[in-house]
């Protein structure tokens, strides 16, 4: 598979690599990606208002987010001898960690420059928003449906 918007050659949920857990890393690069090595990812999604992270939340902005990379870095420490590593975590209402924000930007603007549109950098993170709002929507539908549900029944 290719990203089309890039033009850089990916895969996902690779074959053959695997986290401590036992799960596969969400997309490997089929290039090199820096010295030498392709770049394989892992993205989760937090909500800072869980009972477990509101300590943390309260610290700073993203501060959830950060905890969850170094979590996912964690659990794909094995694959760092061969693979470049990036944690993608996203906490709900938007933060994303700062390493993946420079991760992103690159892409961002590597799509840029294929599509000469100067804005498509920004745009792909007004996209991974607008996917958040849509997760949120649909965890917030489903909250309410089970609700009803469980009161008619």
């Amino acid at each position: 598979m290719v990203t089309l918007s890039a033009g850089i050659p990916v895969t996902k949920e690779p074959q053959g690599l695997s986290r401590s857990d036992g799960q596969r890393p969400d997309g490997l690069t089929l290039i090199p990606w820096q010295a030498g090595k392709a770049m394989t990812w892992d993205v989760t999604v937090v909500s800072p208002l869980a009972e477990s992270y509101v300590d943390t939340a309260a610290q700073d902005a993203g501060a959830v987010a950060e905890l969850a990379a170094a979590r996912k870095t964690a659990k794909c420490a094995a694959l760092e001898s061969r693979y470049l590593f990036q944690p993608i975590a996203v906490e709900s209402p938007g933060p994303i960690n700062c390493s993946a924000v420079s991760f992103l930007s690159g892409p961002g603007r590597r799509i840029a420059e294929v599509s000469g549109e100067t804005r498509d950098g920004s745009f792909l993170f007004q996209q991974l928003s607008v996917l958040i709002k849509r997760f949120n929507a649909v965890l917030l539908h489903d909250c309410f449906v089970d609700e009803v549900a469980g009161h008619s029944s």
